[in-house]
């Protein structure tokens, strides 16, 4: 199959994910992109929301569209990295034997990420990075494709434990989930409340998503468009040439390379779930919110003026 032929294909199945999905899901389309942009960049995505946006219900439904093996973590203060990762235990015959943990899938909810201690947060995004495990000393290979989705609550701060910025940069996409439109709270609280339950169809396997992102890989992409998103980049290092006032006054520490290698990857598939071949600098600007807002750290000054992440990065643009 040509590439063209791959390009229109990915842009139909992509129409056929999003209708299954609105079978469940009401509204939240740039989240549902979100997630399936990571996706098929073979990257991880963060979903940040008060309770009761249904981030959880987003997952689960997207692994049902999917014909994925699909896993969900709740994360707790007790939750040890070897509850996540698996155990070596002795069998019958005195032999150690490795049982695979919750991380042995394709898709994994790490849900409530920010409630369990550094210590399983390292064992996860290790595992984000490498594509491994690792117990006692022996590396453990994992499934293909591999994707996590974690949620995290931004109100409840107690018991908590926050993603020191280093671990934050291993997400690709940081997705902020808003109160649906009036309209919106109808259609679900009708659809929540009646005997009629939805169940998606299944519309992509393990080889589609596999074809996808080498697809996503091999989009061609002019120069002009990459200095834009490493210029864009380079713009939120605070005390560098290319920063601006704003930042030098506003930002403690810029976005590293990772978050243009990030903008790059995340234009191609926004341009080819879009129908185009290409990517232009607009698609560069869809997805540089979400790739951007949790890799700069805000100051004091900021914080006290109540000037948000997302108001510096759109003045940037």
């Amino acid at each position: 199959m040509s590439d063209i032929a791959s390009a229109e294909k990915f842009t139909a199945k992509y129409k056929d994910i999003q209708k299954e999905i609105a079978t469940v899901i009401v509204g939240q389309k740039d989240a549902v992109n979100g997630v399936l942009t990571a996706l098929f960049c073979n990257s991880h995505a963060l979903l940040v929301g008060v309770p009761g946006l249904a981030k959880t219900l987003l997952i689960k439904t997207i692994s049902e569209v999917l014909d994925l093996k699909f896993n969900r973590i709740q994360f707790t203060p007790d939750l040890m990295p070897g509850d996540i990762t698996g155990n070596e235990i002795l069998d019958e015959n005195r032999h150690f034997k490795f049982i695979k943990g919750p991380l042995f899938a394709n898709i994994v909810l790490a849900d409530e990420i920010n409630r369990t201690p550094p210590k399983t947060q390292a064992a996860l995004l290790e595992a984000m990075q490498e594509r491994n495990v690792t117990v006692s000393g022996k590396a453990y290979p994992l499934d293909n494709p591999f994707f996590v989705l974690a949620t995290q609550n931004p109100i409840e701060q107690e018991g908590t434990y926050p993603l020191p910025e280093a671990q934050l940069d291993r997400f690709m996409l940081n997705l902020v989930l808003d109160y649906p439109s009036f309209e919106e709270e109808l259609s679900i609280i009708k659809n929540t409340t009646s005997n009629i339950q939805a169940s998606p169809s299944k519309v992509l396997n393990a080889a589609d998503i596999l074809e996808f992102q080498a697809l996503v890989r091999k989009a061609p992409i002019a120069d002009n468009v990459v200095e834009y998103a490493v210029n864009l980049v380079s713009k939120t290092r605070p005390g560098t040439s290319r920063a601006g006032a704003r930042v030098d006054e506003l930002i403690s520490y810029g976005a590293g390379p990772r978050a243009g290698q990030f903008l790059v990857l995340g234009a191609k598939c926004h341009a080819l779930l879009n129908g185009k071949l290409s990517p232009d600098i607009e698609d560069v600007r869809a997805v540089a919110l979400s790739v951007l807002r949790h890799r700069l750290v805000k100051n004091y000054k900021a914080e006290a003026e109540g000037i948000s992440v997302d108001e510096i990065i759109k003045g940037l643009m």
